[in-house]
């Protein structure tokens, strides 16, 4: 377009340049968009690292709860867990893990015998 054709139309340079840069209504919302789903990223990763991210991830999780009594003398260690169940999960000497009950006095008595064990090797 002329100079001669804007000044026809009532328009300056100044006024047809920055019509020229106006983004539609469209390329806006696409932006916003776009601006939104990033944010959401970013809050997504911070509250992951804040949370699980922050706490080591076990390997094995007590699902099911073994009934069976075992013997005290082959448990070499415990973990207690209480999320997805309320459990302790004891570790073998061959490094098996089984998982029972922690209300059962034989688990506190193992419990005990473990932590006894751990405090005379201390020393």
């Amino acid at each position: 377009m002329t100079i001669y054709k804007l000044h026809e139309r009532g328009l300056t340079l100044t006024t047809f340049f920055s019509a020229l840069t106006k983004k539609p209504p469209a390329m806006k919302l696409q932006a916003a968009a776009i601006l939104v789903i990033f944010w959401l990223g970013v809050f997504t990763v911070h509250t992951v690292r804040g949370s699980a991210g922050s706490q080591p991830m076990r390997k094995f999780a007590c699902v099911n709860l073994s009934t069976q009594r075992l013997n005290i003398r082959q448990l070499v260690n415990y973990e207690k867990q209480q999320v997805p169940v309320n459990a302790i999960m004891f570790i073998t000497e061959k490094g098996i893990k089984i998982c029972v009950h922690p209300d059962q006095k034989w688990v506190q008595t193992a419990i005990k015998k473990i932590d006894q064990k751990r405090s005379t090797k201390g020393k």
